[in-house]
């Protein structure tokens, strides 16, 4: 019986370790063992539900996400010529900034689009003249005679067309915090009415505009 015992033992020890230590758990109480399973049962449930929670968007999100992904394309073309044409350096480092922070909301917003099982609108496929007038978008005349100038009448021209579509960028916001339902649109709509409404500022004092 004893060497019957021990090869059991020995077994149970070397094949069924992770048996072996349940058993050890429930004879250290129900308490801890109850206590382990629900929060492991809570992680799960977290887990699950932590996609769905951050895919909570509707139609105002997703117009939001097409119309601004152009819009923002839109901007970088205009502070891309910037660094050949500028005179002034508060411009080139204008331009540099609106650059930066609108190259990678382009990216987070079409990536919201694929996860919401969204077309992202193509580079280019809507042209500018679609656009001209609308949420302060430039015309390919406007984008044309930009193009054209340099020194001090490309900063003027630069400046006031980047106000409008500014302004349109910061209408386009307020419609998202007011009617979005995804958090982070609308986060991003905060910072894009918060940046950008200081930079008018900037350019405004910069034209002289008060």
């Amino acid at each position: 019986m004893d060497r019957k015992r021990f090869l059991v033992r020995r077994t149970a020890a070397v094949a069924a370790a992770g048996a072996a230590a349940l058993v050890l758990a429930a004879c250290g109480g129900s308490g801890g063992d109850t206590d382990s399973a629900g929060h492991g049962g809570h992680n799960a449930s977290s887990s699950a539900s932590a996609p769905a929670s951050q895919g909570q968007h509707n139609a105002a999100d997703v117009a939001f996400a097409k119309e601004m992904i152009p819009h923002h394309r839109q901007a970088v073309e205009m502070a891309d010529l910037a660094p050949g044409r500028a005179q002034s350096p508060e411009v080139k480092n204008l331009a540099a900034d609106i650059k930066k922070a609108q190259d990678p909301e382009i990216k987070t917003l079409s990536g919201w689009l694929t996860s919401w099982g969204e077309e992202v609108p193509a580079d280019g496929a809507m042209n500018h003249s679609m656009h001209g007038g609308m949420d302060g978008m430039m015309t390919e005349q406007e984008l044309t005679e930009l193009e054209k100038a340099s020194g001090k009448a490309f900063d003027t021209a630069f400046m006031e067309m980047m106000i409008k579509h500014h302004e349109g960028a910061v209408e386009m916001a307020e419609t998202e915090r007011a009617d979005g339902a995804y958090a982070p649109a609308k986060n991003m709509a905060d910072e894009i009415i918060a940046s950008q409404s200081a930079e008018i500022e900037q350019m405004n004092k910069l034209l002289g505009n008060g």
